[in-house]
């Protein structure tokens, strides 16, 4: 258990970081974000690059596997988002000591609910990956890949509740580092696990996943020092109930089914690359993997939103809430503009980061721009779900996630299937699924939380109903 003392000395330092919140305070938050937000989908674009060289094959069942992961984890994650906007409430409100309690039960529940998705989709990744349109050897190596990888579900999630945390308190250093550290030990196991070196022998795609499990392993047992030792938080549970369970369930489960309809648009567009062919799937993989990489980097300033929102609901002080929301949106566009920037430049060269299958890279080419155009876009949506999150409502998050993916992507991918538009209408689905998200989510905001002169210090209503 951490002493007073040292809880004590936090929240002093804690409390030196109020008040007036500038553009630098953001970005003190947010770069921090960046790095630790990547360390996931840093840690697949490496196995793909590695993975890449096998063959088209390899790279097709990697690209399928390591996306469920991410999406798996994704769906599972929720739970840091709660915490966060929890703990940082508590933390805007000085009342750090009345969340204590509520932290080891998040950890405990986000690893035994990450171990009951390992059990289950380990058990079923035949049968999974065969819905994704998977078969022969890609089915073959993609569930040989998935068997490890699939280990890592509890221990990322419980990781995710960990630095939950730590951003609920202000300090996004901690991940960041974190992060790092999980991503250099990706880095340098990868190639020594796949090809092998001197008498280990190389294990294939097999060895990029054990690569990736034991990078998870090292960032989970760090952030638990972390824990123990520099927050007022423990590992260990005083109880298994506390006051604020039922709202971290509230939002956790909005953001649950939030996140299952996220979870249909990429579960179909890999469903239909993968029955265009192995080519497509390969170019739609890279393709996949560099958004997925886009979307965790355009999401710093959004978990800084998430970060500052908490804590000014905390505070009362809504009319700062809006105008750093609106800050850390049009400091989102940038960063998705500038992506936009760097893959233009890169166009003719990024494929061959990865593959030098012909046909695979000249897919990428003929779709790789509405990657490029998204990036902007998905800056809008990404930095409202932050705010979003922050503000404790996850059913405006839930609704706007379930309309555009109902009423946009799935209508659009089928009907743009049916002409035959193959990668083309997969990509066309998600960038105008991304459109409608941010286009909602912005009017929304604007509606309902613009501060109103007479009554600027009450909340709006919706605001921590879960």
């Amino acid at each position: 258990m951490t002493s007073p003392a040292k809880a004590g000395s936090l929240g002093a330092e804690l409390l030196s970081t109020r008040s007036p919140i500038t553009r630098k305070d953001i970005d003190r938050l947010a770069v921090p974000a960046i790095i630790s937000g990547i360390a996931e989908p840093v840690i697949s674009l490496v196995d793909t690059a590695f993975v890449g060289s096998l063959g088209t094959t390899d790279l097709a069942a990697v690209g399928i596997a390591s996306s469920f992961f991410l999406l798996v984890v994704w769906v599972l994650a929720q739970t840091r988002s709660a915490v966060l906007a929890i703990v940082a409430r508590y933390y805007g409100e000085d009342r750090l000591d009345g969340v204590a309690g509520l932290v080891p039960i998040a950890i405990w529940l986000n690893f035994l609910l990450g171990f009951g998705f390992f059990a289950l989709t380990n058990a079923f990744a035949e049968p999974i990956f065969r819905a994704y349109n998977a078969d022969g050897e890609i089915l073959r190596k993609a569930v040989e890949y998935y068997h490890v990888r699939s280990y890592g579900h509890p221990i990322v999630l419980a990781t995710f509740a960990l630095t939950g945390a730590f951003r609920g308190i202000q300090n996004l250093r901690w991940g960041m580092w974190i992060s790092i550290l999980g991503a250099l030990v990706n880095l340098a196991l990868n190639p020594l696990l796949i090809f092998g070196w001197g008498p280990l022998e190389g294990m294939g795609i097999t060895g990029s996943a054990w690569a990736s499990l034991i990078a998870q392993g090292g960032m989970f047992l760090v952030a638990i020092w972390i824990l123990q030792t520099r927050t007022p938080f423990s590992i260990v549970p005083r109880s298994w109930r506390h006051p604020e369970l039922k709202n971290l369930w509230l939002l956790s489960s909005n953001l649950f089914a939030r996140t299952i309809a996220l979870n249909v648009c990429y579960y179909l567009g890999n469903r239909y690359a993968t029955g265009y062919g192995e080519s497509y799937i390969g170019a739609h993989s890279i393709a996949m993997q560099i958004w997925l990489f886009s979307a965790f980097f355009i999401d710093g300033y959004a978990a800084a939103g998430s970060v500052l929102v908490g804590r000014l609901v905390g505070e009362r002080n809504l009319r700062d809430l809006y105008n750093v929301s609106w800050q850390v949106v049009r400091m989102s566009v940038t960063i998705g503009a500038v992506l936009s920037v760097i893959y233009l430049i890169a166009y003719a060269h990024i494929g061959s980061l990865f593959t030098n299958d012909v046909v695979v890279l000249d897919l990428l080419s003929s779709v790789f721009w509405m990657v490029v155009v998204t990036q902007p876009i998905n800056a809008v949506a990404f930095a409202f779900d932050g705010i979003y999150k922050g503000l404790g409502n996850g059913k405006i998050l839930r609704n706007v996630l379930l309309v555009s993916t109902f009423v946009a992507f799935v209508p659009v991918a089928w009907g743009m299937d049916a002409l035959d538009w193959k990668l083309h209408a997969v990509w066309t689905a998600f960038l105008l699924w991304m459109l409608v998200r941010g286009l909602l989510l912005a009017l929304h905001f604007e509606k309902h939380h613009r501060p109103r002169e007479a009554v600027h210090n009450e909340l709006p209503s919706g605001t921590w109903n879960g």
